[in-house]
């Protein structure tokens, strides 16, 4: 199931509820949205954003690994330089903790990478889609070629 599927099993409209509709199509009778022959102009789409949030989640990603790997050097030779001081074990302690921590961070980051990536393939595959699917259609013609 893709993501688009599973949004719409969860989010999508129920027993006539509110529902997503194009701005070049009519509205709904009744619904007093927009003029005839065009909805109200709610749903706006495009890629970049979900594009450039997998970026920042990228880069996100790189730097706390960046990050992570330089805290166990930074510690090298505490042990040895300060034997006998109950302060060892509570930093190494901290260490561990923090190591794990932005591990978690990499890894959401990563995977959280993955899944914006694959919302603006889709999102932009179905807006190509929908954008080829009017193109023969009577009044599609200057002003949406404009866009």
């Amino acid at each position: 199931m893709s993501y688009s599927e599973r949004w719409q099993e969860l989010f999508g409209p129920a027993d006539g509820g509110p529902a997503m509709r194009l701005a070049s199509v009519a509205p709904d009778p009744g619904t007093g949205g927009g003029e005839a022959g065009g909805g109200p102009g709610n749903l706006k789409h495009s890629n970049g954003p979900w594009t450039s949030a997998s970026g920042t989640a990228g880069d996100l990603r790189t730097s706390t690994e960046t990050s992570r790997s330089a805290l166990g050097p930074g510690h090298e030779g505490i042990e040895s330089g300060a034997a006998g001081l109950s302060s060892v074990a509570a930093l190494k302690s901290v260490l561990t903790s923090w190591e794990e921590r932005l591990q978690s961070v990499r890894d959401e980051c990563e995977q959280l990478k993955g899944t914006l990536l694959t919302v603006a393939k889709e999102m932009g595959e179905t807006d190509a889609a929908i954008k080829t699917s009017f193109k023969g259609v009577d009044g599609a013609g200057k002003a949406d070629e404009k866009r």
